[in-house]
């Protein structure tokens, strides 16, 4: 049972060094979100090393993809709201 939990926080942790190579936020998020999501349920449908490892990189897709898709909602949002040239730029700047 140890052997097959360091295997899954391997795996776990090897996907979301790799998110860091995605674009935006809710990608990144979603990358590792999803390794680990999946990563948890591969061994809990397999209980084994593959299982786990083929369900972090199945989970990981996922997730990557679907925060993916928010982060391009809310660039074209944010396009949308606030035209180039209009000087302010969201997300940027002290919160009060």
């Amino acid at each position: 049972m140890n052997t097959r939990l360091w295997i899954a926080a391997a795996a776990a942790t090897s996907v979301m060094a790799i998110a860091g190579c995605a674009s935006g936020p809710n990608q990144n998020l979603g990358t590792g979100v999803g390794a680990v999501g999946g990563a948890l349920v591969g061994n809990a449908i397999g209980g084994n090393t593959a299982s786990t490892v083929g369900g972090a990189a199945i989970g990981g897709i996922i997730g990557n993809q679907i925060g993916r898709s928010a982060d391009e909602r809310n660039y074209y949002y944010n396009q949308q709201r606030y035209p180039r040239g209009s000087g302010y730029y969201p997300g940027n700047g002290p919160n009060y």
